[in-house]
């Protein structure tokens, strides 16, 4: 085996050419280097993309795509007829030299037979029957537990709202006649609970006694229906009536967020650095003035609903049994506000705004035959009439009634550490929202074998319990600002009944109606006899008509009830390692709102009612604010109250009965891996 090895000389020439290859490559990557280096140098800089503000505005919402809805035009409303003609051809006589045949001028003149005329008439379907039955509820219970300072205390007071709420609840029972009424099931059930709503209605007694302040608008049948918009019991322009997006806050921030962008950062951003010359590079190392700041209100509450019942439009309505109408709006604020505050908040600001109750109903009547101008003899009287019908009660109803239920009696006990300190415990929002149209058909004429059932009732109560407790602990001392606020509280009511057509329309049935109904109820319709000539139907082709061999009941039934405990109990101390007594203080536990808002809007007879037995109309507004008191929290010390239960850590420790009552949840020592872990269990 051989081997070859260089000599000396070959291998120092093999070295010398690598090192001149590898000298090479480092003088052409250089020179790249250098181009690159001043081209980098006169390239122009590119200036920052412009940070510009977009406000955009969508009033609407649009609905989700759906691709399998397919496009069906309205059934044509035409009435075919065949015109017949008896027009005969005479031709001009023409003169002839030679005498005429017999029956020459049949082969010169045409014989037309004459066509008679015939009515096809539409074929109509009968409505069906509507109920809804709609229960929206909202429980929550935010009692919060809040120690923060490094105080070393336990603050353990007693909160019961429970007595305050059962006499305000039994007080709101006093002034609403309609406030048990059960929910109906059957027809025979829905006819009897709108003859009891009229009879507690016609019963009621308008005078009270205590704490409530109410007024009633019960009219008769004398002084006609009630019409206007009222705002605590006072007849105003609809101009100067209260709007809602001015008082209530959620209306408030939506409307600004629509018009204007924020300006500035937000103060509690707390990814933005502060604009302030004590921050030099770092924005985290700078100085903050000690401060407290606390906010257990806040609360909203609202109930929204509108109804518009639209299911059997008609000009003419006639009944052969009696007519029951009844159109009723409730308003009830009932509230609470036994605020205490300590002796050593008396160099504080009290920022307190009064607390606000609204009710405000409108009723409109709205006639659509009012601008209508008188038919011409020329239009003529309808020819035929199609009929159809539905066996038994026609029923169209809605039920609604929305709750929300709330409890934030929350717990503070803090002293200032040094720092900026935010607390926030409340600022809950509860909304229910429903919205129900019915639409149906419509016909020139509605008979009905029975009786006629027309209620509109609206009902909506608020409760509000908001006994505010602030104290100090012994020793407590501050030198700094202080500012706090425990009312501001609103309180709304809004509710509005429409009524389009029916009102001030009823007469005494004709005989003609009275025969066709016991005509149709025998089986027969041929036979329309004089309801043809009847002035409301003036102008018309054809009739279209409905007969009901029952009762028509039409029930719409709004319920809205609000009840908001925020009962806070806020204790302040001192740090038990550095005072501060140049900490500023801000304490909010008031500014809870709780709203109300319905609406009822129903389509009755458009001309006029005929009614063959008793026409009864019962009518009321009943607007009522009662203020409560707690007598036993105004005539104590505060101060006293909170030093009665606090305690120290190392005591409570030892003592069973001294547990906090709104126990704090541990915090695991360990992150879970799964971030929606406890979403998905």
């Amino acid at each position: 085996m051989y081997s070859m090895q260089l000599d000396k000389i070959s291998e120092a020439i093999s070295h010398f050419i690598g090192m001149f290859e590898i000298s090479v490559e480092e003088a052409r990557q250089l020179k790249s280097y250098d181009e690159f280096k001043i081209a980098d140098a006169v390239k122009e800089e590119t200036p920052d993309l412009p940070n510009t503000n977009i406000n955009i505005k969508a009033p609407y919402t649009l609905d989700d795509f759906d691709p399998h809805v397919p496009y069906m035009g309205l059934k044509a409303e035409l009435v075919p007829n065949t015109v017949g003609s008896s027009f005969w051809y005479t031709p001009p006589e023409i003169p002839n030299a030679g005498p005429l045949h017999p029956g020459h001028h049949l082969f010169h003149i045409p014989h037309l037979p004459g066509a008679g005329g015939h009515l096809v008439l539409p074929d109509i379907e009968p409505p069906g029957a509507v109920a809804a039955y709609i229960n929206q509820e909202i429980r929550l219970s935010d009692n919060d537990y809040v120690s923060a300072g490094g105080h070393g205390l336990t603050f353990t007071p007693a909160i019961d709202d429970g007595s305050h709420l059962a006499f305000l609840m039994n007080k709101a029972a006093e002034v609403s006649p309609l406030d048990d009424l059960a929910m109906p099931g059957s027809g025979e059930e829905m006819a009897n609970t709108v003859i009891t709503a009229g009879e507690r209605i016609a019963a009621y007694a308008d005078s009270f006694d205590g704490d409530a302040t109410v007024f009633v608008l019960h009219p008769d049948a004398a002084s006609g229906p009630i019409a206007g918009i009222y705002v605590n019991g006072q007849l105003v322009d609809e101009a100067d009536a209260p709007k809602a997006e001015d008082h209530l806050n959620i209306l408030k921030e939506q409307q600004q967020d629509d018009e204007t962008a924020s300006d500035g950062p937000d103060k509690h951003d707390y990814n933005t650095p502060p604009d302030s010359s004590d921050f030099m590079s770092g924005w985290g190392n700078g100085l903050l003035n000690p401060c407290v700041e606390l906010d257990t209100g806040g609360n909203t509450l609202v109930n929204s609903a509108v109804l518009t019942n639209n299911w059997t439009t008609t000009s003419v309505v006639a009944a052969v049994g009696d007519s029951y109408e009844i159109n009723a709006i409730i308003q009830i604020n009932a509230y609470c506000d036994s605020d205490a505050a300590g002796p050593s908040l008396n160099g504080w600001t009290l920022d307190n705004a009064a607390d606000a109750c609204f009710n405000i109903a409108a009723f409109k009547h709205i006639d659509p035959s009012a601008g209508n101008e008188a038919p011409t003899p020329a239009d003529g009287f309808p020819a035929a009439w199609v009929v159809t019908q539905v066996t038994g009660d026609l029923i169209i109803m809605s039920w609604l009634q929305q709750y929300s239920f709330m409890m934030d009696n929350d717990t503070s006990i803090l002293s200032s550490s040094g720092v900026w300190t935010m607390v926030s415990t409340g600022d809950n929002t509860a909304i229910n929202d429903m919205s129900i149209s019915e639409l149906g058909h419509y016909y020139d004429l509605i008979i009905i074998g029975g009786n006629i059932y027309d209620a509109n009732i609206i009902h909506q109560l608020n409760l509000l319990i908001d006994n505010d407790l602030i104290g100090a602990v012994d020793g407590f001392e501050t030198s700094g600002g202080g500012s706090y606020s425990t009312a501001g509280n609103l309180l709304w009511n809004d509710a509005t009944i429409i009524n389009v057509g029916g009102q001030n329309h009823f007469e005494a049935l004709p005989a003609s109606y009275l025969k066709a109904a016991h005509d149709m109820a025998a089986g027969k319709d041929d036979d329309p006899g004089d309801i043809l000539k009847d002035p409301a139907f003036h102008g018309l082709g054809h009739l279209r008509v409905l007969y009901i061999s029952g009762d028509l009941i039409n029930m719409q039934y709004v319920s809205q009830t609000n009840v908001l405990g925020d009962s806070d109990q806020v204790a302040l101390a001192m740090n038990q390692f550095v005072a501060h007594p140049e900490a500023e203080w801000t304490i909010t536990t008031g500014g809870n709102q709780v709203a109300n808002f319905a609406g009822i809007i129903d389509v009755d007879g458009t001309d006029k009612t005929y009614v063959g037995g008793e026409h009864y109309t019962h009518e009321i507004l009943i607007q009522a604010d009662i203020i409560s008191c707690d007598p036993e929290l105004g005539g104590q010390n505060p101060d006293a109250l909170v030093n009665e239960a606090v305690a120290f850590l190392a005591d409570d420790l030892t003592d069973d009965a001294a547990q906090v009552d709104h126990p704090i949840a541990p915090t695991p020592d360990h992150v879970q891996a799964d971030g929606v872990q406890t979403i998905l269990a």
